[in-house]
């Protein structure tokens, strides 16, 4: 037993410089493909290449914006490694973001009188309980009747959009607004900012270390690991399959929902549909790169939200259309999972599709 306690750990403790060097080579090779349709087209790669990360990058301004754009691909990419680390693809981080955004909003406006740290402490439990729920729900269908996770998520992902959708639409809307959005938040209930930077970053960075210190250091990491890794080996050293399946869920569901609570109370101000569309598909895509590691994912979200951040300037600067962006995140996706994909098809009787990340 203690052997393979030991080998467990040691296992998800061990990052080797090979495994970060996929990440560096998928975004160099989809930057390179993008560089040879621009050219294709006409436009110069560098001057677009110079104006994305100067723009995103070059200024204290610049910066800001990058943070508060990684700031919930920070959270989205968490909830998309936790569910991993425990075997189980969330794809339902969307939907989970959407809700804790919406109940987080709510919060914000219709909770009157409360002191800032109460009001901001209240308002973040419950992006976090809401996208709890919904994450919970999968993770029940999958411990306990055997229904895959990926077909729930997705279900759940279009049931939650509608619901959202409905409720920012009518009981929640802004009055005399013909656009579909719940009112402004209190001031009392928006996260401050550190100079001109968002507090949000931090605390989803904060929370970042936390994931990684519970992952690789404490009993709950380890059922989580082993459960990822074996369900088998879990069984024989004594843990429940089905209860770490189920917390595994509802706590990724969790961080969504409080991703979507950092975007509103420290980004937007307020629940509007638009705002969030994407942000929990693109964790997926920050997971991976991260390497499905909580630290790791810091670097890949602060990359895609430098993009996001400076797309528009890149538009106006080197005439390339704003779509641009999305294929190079698409690419990165594709170049940095087909190594993953290649294993599993060669190694598919003895491991699983998430068995080889955080290695």
């Amino acid at each position: 037993m203690s052997k393979l306690i030991d080998e467990v750990k040691d296992s998800r403790r061990k990052y080797d410089v090979g495994s970060w060097i996929v990440p560096i080579i998928a975004v160099v090779t989809a930057m390179l493909v993008a560089s040879v349709l621009m050219m294709a087209q006409g436009l110069d790669p560098m001057l677009a290449y110079k104006s994305l990360f100067t723009t995103a990058f070059g200024s204290s301004e610049g910066i800001a914006a990058t943070l508060g754009k990684a700031t919930p691909l920070v959270l989205s990419g968490l909830a998309v490694t936790l569910g991993l680390r425990a075997g189980l693809f969330n794809i339902g981080v969307q939907g989970q973001l959407l809700t804790g955004a919406l109940a987080s909003a709510w919060a914000g406006y219709a909770l009157t009188n409360l002191p800032p740290l109460v009001h901001i402490a209240l308002a973040l439990a419950f992006g976090f309980f809401f996208g709890a729920i919904v994450g919970a729900i999968a993770g029940y269908l999958k411990a306990f009747r055997g229904v895959h996770e990926v077909i729930t998520t997705i279900m759940l992902n279009s049931i939650v959009m509608g619901i959202v959708d409905y409720l920012a639409s009518n009981p929640f809307k802004e009055p005399d607004q013909a656009l579909t959005r719940t009112p402004q938040i209190l001031d009392s209930v928006r996260l401050p900012m550190f100079g001109n930077f968002p507090s949000g970053f931090f605390l989803a960075a904060a929370l970042a270390f936390l994931m990684w210190w519970i992952l690789g250091f404490t009993t709950t990491g380890f059922r989580f690991n082993t459960v990822g890794r074996n369900r088998f080996a879990a069984w024989y050293a004594g843990i429940s399959y089905k209860k770490t399946i189920f917390f595994a869920m509802l706590f990724s569901g969790g961080i969504a929902g409080l991703g979507g609570a950092v975007e509103t109370l420290g980004i937007t101000y307020r629940f509007e549909p638009a705002f969030n569309l994407g942000l929990g598909f693109d964790g997926i895509t920050i997971a991976l790169l991260g390497r499905v590691h909580p630290v790791g994912i810091i670097p890949g979200a602060i990359l895609i939200g430098g993009m996001r951040a400076g797309a528009a300037n890149m538009q106006f600067d080197a005439g390339v259309a704003p779509e641009l962006v999305d294929l190079l995140l698409a690419m990165i996706l594709f170049f940095v999972t087909a190594p993953l994909i290649s294993r599993f098809f060669k190694n598919s009787s003895n491991r699983s599709l998430t068995g080889g990340w955080g290695n």
